[in-house]
């Protein structure tokens, strides 16, 4: 069973690349990042091209909850007044873009306010307003939302947005240069090698969700994925905005075209979680006359610090860039790779830049427990192993797959590649458990 937005268009295919390519700009990745990427780029003018080693938005993009939105749990407290700023400034600004594009693309665009709550610490959310009242921004505390359960409080982001997502793409892909079923191999200065031909390329967008590149940036150790899982429910209230948790463990919830979209049952990619199970029984304890119409998983990429990195892929790579680190709010941030990263590969300058680039400090707690995992996937002695730095595979047994704990490849009962920074199949063999 897909998510309701792959059940509800779709997509046109396109031809693998059979050629040698010389482009101005090559993008990698086909989801919404690296569309967004090419779209922008389209805008501009610029001579570019985009290969996608399956379908565009066959991964990540398909199985979003699709909200638009600044509110990205709580993170302006944190990030101090300078750095809020410019993340506020640049999620709005992703916001206003889609906007615009809503008014020339039927995408089931609709205002919506957005709210994150807490189910047990009212301070949280204080912190978070004052901040963001001292940048101007009119968020405010509510005390009652409409949820089945009581909370502290939940901190209003008024006019963000929620839309279907693949009916944007579709409109947008008819002017993009795509070449699907062509997965780069290798990647050196200014040459990305694929299965047939090899692609000459002035800059290079790695946009492929984790980057596929493990010599540069230290990404195998700045990022984790986290998994969740999502319910699409009949005969469920309309909760009238779009809500998450404080908590990444917590709850999500926005409605579409009569449905409630219920979030969560996750946790780090590989290791035990809730899953499905977790939400059809929330959903049965508040709503007994609810029906599951649609159930779908995705997994986001978790940065140290809660910002992406969206820059120069390293500081040794001028003209290699990259999108990743979404932290489950791939919408906007998507938009804000794009417009970001059409400045910088065109030689412009952009208020953005420092604050998301991928070289920015790694000393934050999250990088101590990345390092750990890693160490233990590493040297359990279990088989399958997965084939992009050789840690122990974990059974997924409510989606009937292998999944790495170190870095969140995934695999198919029979070995085969769903998810990346893993680029091949995982070797079959008959398992070893410890």
């Amino acid at each position: 069973m897909g998510s309701v937005w792959s059940d509800t268009i779709k997509l046109p295919s396109f031809d693998p690349l059979e050629h040698a390519l010389n482009t101005d700009v090559l993008i990698v990745g086909g989801g919404l990042a690296g569309l967004l990427c090419a779209w922008r780029l389209q805008q501009l003018g610029v001579d570019h091209a985009l290969v996608e080693a399956d379908t565009v938005c066959g991964g990540v993009t398909k199985d979003t909850t699709a909200k638009i939105t600044a509110q990205h749990g709580l993170i302006y407290a944190k990030l101090g007044r300078e750095a809020a700023k410019g993340y506020l400034d640049a999620n709005l600004a992703a916001l206003a873009h889609y906007r615009k594009l809503s008014g020339e693309i039927d995408c089931d665009f609709q205002h919506r306010d957005s709210f994150v709550y807490s189910r047990t610490d009212l301070s949280e959310l204080e912190e978070e307003s004052s901040a963001l009242k001292a940048l101007g921004f009119p968020v405010e505390l509510e005390f009652c939302p409409p949820l089945p359960f009581s909370v502290a409080g939940a901190l209003r982001f008024p006019d963000q947005a929620q839309f279907h997502p693949l009916k944007l793409v579709a409109a947008l892909l008819p002017k993009l240069r795509i070449y699907e079923h062509t997965p780069v191999r290798s990647l050196s200065p200014h040459r990305a090698v694929t299965d047939r031909v090899a692609i000459q390329a002035k800059k290079v967008i790695v946009a492929t969700h984790f980057p596929i590149l493990n010599r540069h940036g230290s990404y195998f150790i700045k990022l984790y994925q986290h998994r969740s899982y999502a319910l699409a429910l009949e005969n469920a209230p309309d909760l009238g905005g779009m809500y998450v948790d404080a908590a990444l463990d917590g709850l999500s919830f926005r409605n579409y075209n009569g449905l409630l979209l219920l979030g969560g049952g996750g946790g780090r990619t590989g290791k035990p979680m809730g899953g499905w199970e977790a939400l059809e029984t929330f959903a049965r304890r508040h709503w007994p006359k609810a029906r599951v119409k649609y159930r779908w998983a995705t997994q986001d990429c978790m940065s140290l610090d809660g910002v992406p990195y969206i820059g120069q892929y390293a500081r040794t790579t001028p003209d290699l860039y990259v999108a990743t680190g979404f932290n489950g709010w791939g919408m906007t941030s998507s938009m804000v790779a794009a417009l970001l990263l059409a400045d910088l590969v065109t030689g412009q300058e952009n208020p953005w830049a420092g604050l998301f680039s991928p070289s920015r400090s790694m000393l934050h707690p999250q990088l101590t427990a990345n390092v750990a995992h890693s160490a233990l996937g590493l040297l359990t002695p279990t088989t399958p192993r997965c084939p992009h730095m050789g840690c122990a595979l974990k059974w997924n047994e409510a989606e009937n797959t292998w999944d790495c704990p170190c870095h969140g490849s995934r695999f198919t009962k029979e070995g085969r590649l769903l998810d990346d920074p893993a680029t091949k199949d995982m070797k079959r063999g008959k398992p070893r458990h410890s």
